[in-house]
């Protein structure tokens, strides 16, 4: 029983290798009338040319880099700014966002955090959890503009880290830290 399924085995890797020689390419001969042969090689892939960097690579690669000064230079802010108990973006908070996912897709090993931040109204409790949604709401948009969620965390320190004391408009903020 054991020699039969033997046997079995050696057939198929048998059958399998002559298949896969008789599959294999060779290079193909050409005769002219002189009776003698020239071997025709298949031309080899030549490598890409090096490609011109776009206007918007080279606008990038003049900024500072991977980091934190590198993405402010590039995207005009590394901030956003919400309305009183607000989570929602603006159209200046968009636009800026917009700016700071082109440089999170150009360097693709940066990883951020967007911390989430609030005026000095309202209980600690309550703005801390205002402070969440901020930080969700860039980072869901980042995603939406293609940006890897797997390289943004959230962060939310509600009031504790105003930006300005007394200036609410300022301190109602969400802000990407780059790593």
């Amino acid at each position: 029983m054991t020699s039969l399924r033997l046997g079995k085995n050696i057939a198929i890797i048998t059958a399998a290798a002559l298949v896969l020689a008789a599959c294999s390419k060779e290079p193909e001969v050409e005769t002219d009338n002189t009776e003698t042969a020239a071997v025709v090689e298949t031309p080899t892939a030549q490598p890409d040319p090096v490609e011109t960097p776009t206007i918007e690579q080279q606008e990038l690669d003049k900024w500072k880099g991977r980091s934190q000064n590198g993405v402010e230079a590039y995207a005009g802010a590394d901030r956003v700014f919400f309305e009183y108990d607000s989570s929602d973006l603006t159209d200046r908070g968009r636009r800026v966002l917009g700016k700071q996912s082109e440089w999170l897709m150009h360097y693709t090993s940066v990883r951020a955090t967007i911390e989430g931040h609030c005026d000095e109204r309202g209980t600690r409790e309550y703005n801390l959890a205002l402070g969440a949604r901020r930080a969700t709401a860039v980072k869901n948009y980042l995603v939406a503009l293609g940006v890897p969620a797997s390289r943004l965390n959230t962060i939310s320190y509600g009031k504790e880290r105003p930006a300005e004391a007394g200036n609410y408009s300022q301190n109602r903020r969400g802000v990407l830290v780059v790593q």
